[in-house]
């Protein structure tokens, strides 16, 4: 299974982000879930979840700070890359 996904270091925090889709975000289990399904991944780093909706538009869910800090910026800023899941 492959994913798109970006590691960032930021003002000395390192986390991922990774794109689901919509309805993750709906309930804190299904957020839980995906996140235990990226750990092999990105282990020992924060894991922010990001949707988009039609517009294009991402929202993101996760660690408070990181989320504010993503809210700033642009969605095309991030450096995406596709990961694979064994």
């Amino acid at each position: 299974m492959q994913v798109e996904g970006a590691v960032v270091k930021e003002q000395g925090v390192t986390f991922a982000i990774v794109v689901v889709k919509s309805h993750v975000l709906n309930t804190s289990g299904q957020c839980e879930d995906a996140r235990s399904s990226f750990r092999s991944i990105f282990p020992g780093v924060p894991i922010i979840l990001m949707a988009q909706n039609n517009q294009g538009t991402p929202t993101y869910q996760g660690r408070r700070d990181i989320v504010q800090f993503l809210s700033r910026i642009h969605v095309s800023q991030i450096p995406w890359k596709r990961y694979t899941i064994n």
